[in-house]
C-alpha cells in the first residue's frame, strides 16, 4: 500500500500521469488493500477531499490536484507472501512490457490462486511506479502477455482492444480432424458459476450470450488431432475453448471443455498440460504508434509432444 499514515491526514498531490482517473478508481489503486466498502464510506462521509473540496466518486482526477487522505485504520492481516519472479521478455520500453507466460501460471491471484505474474513482477520490480495488466490468459494457457507500465498506455490498448485492432493469434492442438469447412466460428457465449464456484462458459444463442468471432485455420493434421490456427476476432473468456468444443473438437489436455478420459492417456503419452499457446501478435504501439509485430516459440513440452504424432 502507499504510505498512507495510520495516525494523521495525508496529502497527496495527482501526477500527470494519473490524471483523468475517476476519484474512487483512484484511491482503489492508491490504497492497496483496503476494502472498497472502506474507500466508498470515506468518500461518501466527506473525509477525502480534493483541492480543499467534497466530491464524489466519479470525480475525475486532474493533474496537480491535491487530495486529503484521512488516517486509514483497518485490521491488520498477516501479510501473503509473494515470491518475486521474472518471465521470459519478449518486448519491454518504458511504457509497455509483454512476456512469454509458462502454462500453470495464473496472471493475478484470486479464485483460490493467492498470487500471480502481476504481484509477482511487481515484487521483482519494486522500482517500477506502475504496473497493470492489460488483457487475461488462462492459468493453463501460454504465450504473448501484455502489461502496461504507464497508465496512459493502458488506456490506449484498452481503447484499441474494444476497436479490436491487436491481432492475437494461438496455436490449439484440436482432438480428431477439423472440419475442412469450419474456417470461423461465430456462436454466442454465456459465463456462468458452478455450484462449487468454478467458472464456466458455455454457448447461449438468445439475449443472454454475448457475441464471440474466432477464425480458424489448419497448420498440421495428424492421425488423432488437428493442429489450428486460432485468429480471435473477439476476447471473451474461454473463448477459443468453448469454440472449439462446441465444433467437436476440443482441444487436447483441457480439464474443462475436453475429453476426460483422453487428456488422462494424454498425460501418459506426455502431454501434462493444455495444447493452447498464444503465439503472436501484431499492433501498434500504444503511445508511439510504432508497429509491434511480436512472437513467442511454441514451448518446449509441446513441439516434443508434437514430434510423437503421426503426420497425416
Amino acid at each position: 500500500m502507499t504510505d498512507i499514515r495510520k495516525d494523521s491526514v495525508t496529502f497527496l498531490e495527482v501526477s500527470a500521469e494519473d490524471a483523468g482517473q475517476r476519484l474512487d478508481n483512484y484511491l482503489q489503486r492508491l490504497l492497496k488493500g483496503v476494502p472498497k466498502s472502506h474507500i466508498y464510506r470515506i468518500l461518501r462521509s466527506g473525509e477525502v477531499r480534493v483541492n480543499k473540496g467534497r466530491v464524489d466518486a466519479s470525480y475525475r482526477v486532474a493533474d496537480g490536484d491535491t487530495l486529503r487522505i484521512p488516517p486509514i485504520r483497518i485490521a491488520e492481516r498477516p501479510e501473503k507472501v509473494v515470491p518475486a519472479a521474472t518471465f521470459p521478455v519478449i518486448y519491454e520500453d518504458d511504457a509497455l512490457l509483454v512476456i512469454n507466460k509458462p502454462a500453470g501460471v495464473a496472471v493475478h491471484g484470486g479464485s483460490g490462486v493467492s498470487f500471480g505474474v502481476i504481484e509477482q513482477l511487481r515484487r521483482a520490480h519494486p522500482e517500477w511506479r506502475y504496473l497493470e495488466l492489460v488483457h487475461r490468459l488462462d492459468r493453463e494457457t501460454s504465450g504473448l502477455l501484455m502489461l502496461a507500465k504507464k497508465r496512459s498506455a493502458l488506456t490506449k490498448l484498452h481503447d484499441m482492444m474494444r476497436d479490436n485492432v491487436p491481432d492475437k493469434r494461438y496455436l490449439a492442438l484440436a482432438t480428431g480432424h477439423w472440419p475442412e469447412n469450419i474456417k470461423q466460428v461465430k456462436l454466442p457465449l454465456f459465463k456462468f458459476h458452478t455450484p462449487d464456484g468454478e467458472r464456466r462458459v458455455k454457448v447461449a444463442e438468445g439475449d443472454d450470450g454475448q457475441y464471440a468471432h474466432t477464425n480458424f485455420a489448419i497448420q498440421q493434421r495428424y492421425t488423432e488431432f488437428t493442429l489450428v490456427e486460432a485468429h480471435l476476432r473477439t476476447g471473451r473468456t474461454h473463448q477459443i475453448r468453448v469454440h472449439m468444443q462446441a465444433s467437436g473438437c476440443a482441444i487436447a489436455g483441457d480439464e474443462k471443455y475436453g475429453d476426460f478420459a483422453l487428456n488422462k492417456e494424454l498425460a501418459k503419452r506426455g502431454l501434462k498440460r493444455m495444447f493452447l499457446h498464444a503465439r503472436s501478435l501484431t499492433l501498434p504501439h500504444p503511445l508511439t504508434g510504432a508497429p509491434l509485430k511480436l512472437e513467442a516459440p511454441l514451448p518446449p513440452e509441446l513441439e516434443k509432444f508434437l514430434k510423437t504424432l503421426e503426420r497425416r
